[in-house]
């Protein structure tokens, strides 16, 4: 069967999360993803860490499927290479720092290639006070008010992965398919951008809503939430488990069928959600004095049988072993430059064709092979040190 977007090609100078996750997407959908590199240490996502047999955890998410070109921009040379690439391409993104592309060539790129898919990624978007600043994943969560509303009552938190870049590089993704379709219908090809604040921010949905509307903000609620109650973690005989009911037919359900409270489901301050909100404490301190006589399995069977939404608090360990994860056959195995590695399916599955979930590559692997398709001699380039090959 053909993938999804074979016979693509997508040129990306990319490097850290955003941009190379929008791209690993299309890698996995069969694209030809030619990623392009610093010729000393590549992508900087290849140094956050070795935890991966020798390999950053970040790179070995993020660069599955992709071809590694290490080439030094700053030359003449280099440029022309890219440049040559870009103009067989269909897609050609970059999150280079604010200016940079166009100082370097690589710049509205569709007055040569007009039905060529342009995208540029960067934190804050083009023009505006903050064009030029700094934007790593924890700063855009801080200037996005996501940390503001995250945490506990004490103290606020960054989320625990790196949202701004998923959020940003998603739309990245999301909108390069869109150009895709609608070139393929017109012919025309489009010039995008993303910035990974809008991108953000639009993730903050209905707490904006309620700053606009009500005058405040969500409170930081740690596993809570201000808008429904019962919605947290509530005490067992070995640990805790959460627990959350969205509506009054599922607070009845809770209090009858599992907790054996029938009294509690006409209790005038728990009858509909806006109540049970307004008397958190009491609801909270009423579901937990019942769930504390049971073990987790013993609550979580309950619960599941009665179709209350619950859930187990899992360690990192235990997700990796999940069973749901297990039974319905999600872990591949993909090729790292120093072992096999496990990786884990896309979310997104097609009944007739499997995602591609190619070797992550070691840094300049396809270098040589990418400066014969440009045309150039690339034991020239290799040489004098304008690109660099993998051992």
């Amino acid at each position: 069967m053909t993938r999804p977007l074979e016979g693509v090609t997508v040129v990306a100078v990319e490097q850290a999360v955003a941009a190379p996750l929008a791209t690993r997407n299309l890698a996995d959908l069969g694209a030809r993803v030619i990623k392009v590199e610093r010729v000393e240490g590549g992508d900087f996502a290849r140094g956050y860490d070795h935890v991966v047999h020798g390999t950053g955890a970040h790179f070995v998410w993020l660069n599955r499927g992709k071809e590694s070109l290490a080439v030094d921009l700053k030359t003449a040379e280099g440029r022309d290479v890219v440049r040559r690439l870009i103009a067989r391409a269909d897609v050609f993104l970059q999150n280079l720092a604010p200016g940079a592309a166009d100082r370097l060539g690589l710049g509205n790129l569709r007055a040569e290639h007009p039905e060529l898919v342009e995208v540029n990624l960067s934190g804050f978007g083009a023009g505006g006070p903050m064009e030029q600043r700094k934007a790593y994943d924890m700063l855009i969560q801080a200037e996005a008010g996501l940390i503001a509303i995250t945490g506990s009552a004490e103290a606020p938190a960054k989320t625990g992965i790196p949202t701004a870049d998923i959020a940003s590089g998603m739309y990245c993704a999301q909108a390069i398919l869109a150009a895709l379709l609608r070139r393929w219908r017109t012919g025309e090809g489009a010039t995008i951008e993303v910035s990974m604040l809008e991108a953000t921010v639009e993730w903050m949905g209905y707490a904006l809503y309620t700053q606009m509307y009500a005058g405040t903000q969500p409170a930081r609620m740690g596993l809570s939430h201000s808008s429904i109650a019962p919605y947290d973690a509530f005490p067992t005989r070995d640990g805790q488990l959460l627990i959350g009911v969205q509506n009054d037919t599922g607070w009845r359900t809770l209090v009858t069928s599992v907790l054996e409270a029938p009294a509690l489901a006409d209790d005038p301050r728990f009858t509909t959600n806006v109540a049970r909100v307004a008397h958190r404490a009491e609801c909270d301190a009423e579901v937990a004095a019942r769930t504390s006589r049971w073990s987790n399995a013993e609550l979580d069977a309950r619960l599941a049988a009665a179709g209350v939404p619950a859930a187990q608090l899992k360690e990192v360990d235990q997700v990796v072993d999940h069973p749901q994860l297990r039974a319905r056959d999600r872990w591949r195995t993909v090729g790292t430059e120093h072992a096999q590695v496990d990786a884990l399916l896309p979310p997104a599955t097609f009944a007739d064709v499997e995602a591609v979930m190619g070797d992550v590559p070691a840094l300049g692997r396809h270098t040589r092979a990418l400066l014969v398709e440009s045309g150039v001699d690339a034991d020239d380039f290799l040489r004098r040190g304008i690109a660099r090959e993998s051992a």
